[in-house]
């Protein structure tokens, strides 16, 4: 191994250990994450496009990139803020969330309230019924389908879980001003909303099709 690659990787954790990111209890994960993200900031696709001489539009490939961070910061975050609960550590605690909301759903509308593919969704709820947190039963009008329900002890996670969830909530809302977090929610609802549309009417449709119909 050249000593020139142990310096520079000595200067890239001393960097990350001057950053923001930086806390005491921090692992060669968060680290990583550090790195990728930096590396992405510094080559975002914008430059590149313009390198190679490809029409761009900034503002909307920059909205891109700030989604895409995000939701790779809120995933750690998540799996922070939900390490005493492993059964809801990672998408799993939005469909008991959700179920807590909305009881009673099948499991197709369950999937589809929370954007994800059938067999993905499948995957979550079959894990949350081994863990005894949802149970399922026939449904009375159709008997090809099934409700989904919480048990006592998917009741009893949601309630020990709450107060993790809202500070990993309010830890994601940053330092926001409450006008700014009302702002923000309300352009988050009006981009949800398009997405829905779009995942309900077009979600067989490949990205030309989608590009011609919204473009």
């Amino acid at each position: 191994m050249q000593t020139d690659f142990i310096i520079d990787l000595l200067l890239q954790v001393k960097a990350f250990e001057n950053s923001d990111a930086y806390k005491p209890n921090c692992k060669v994960d968060d680290f990583r994450m550090w790195l990728n993200d930096r590396k992405y900031v510094e080559e975002s696709p914008t430059k590149l496009f313009k390198n190679e001489n490809l029409e761009v539009s900034f503002t909307e490939n920059e909205i891109c990139k700030q989604i895409l961070l995000l939701g790779r910061f809120s995933k750690l975050l998540i799996r922070k803020g939900l390490g005493q609960f492993p059964d809801l550590a990672n998408e799993e605690f939005t469909y008991l969330y959700r179920l807590k909301d909305e009881p009673h759903l099948t499991k197709i509308q369950l999937i589809e309230k929370n954007g994800h593919e059938k067999q993905t969704g499948t995957q979550i709820i079959k894990r949350l019924l081994e863990a005894e947190l949802l149970v399922e039963k026939n449904d009375v009008d159709d008997k090809r389908s099934k409700r989904l329900n919480l048990t006592q002890k998917g009741e009893k996670m949601f309630r020990e879980s709450v107060q993790n969830v809202n500070m990993t909530s309010k830890i994601l809302s940053g330092k926001l001003t409450e006008k700014e977090k009302s702002d923000l929610l309300s352009i988050l609802k009006k981009l949800n909303e398009f997405h829905a549309h779009l995942y309900t009417e077009y979600r067989t449709s490949d990205i030309y099709k989608i590009s011609d119909i919204f473009g």
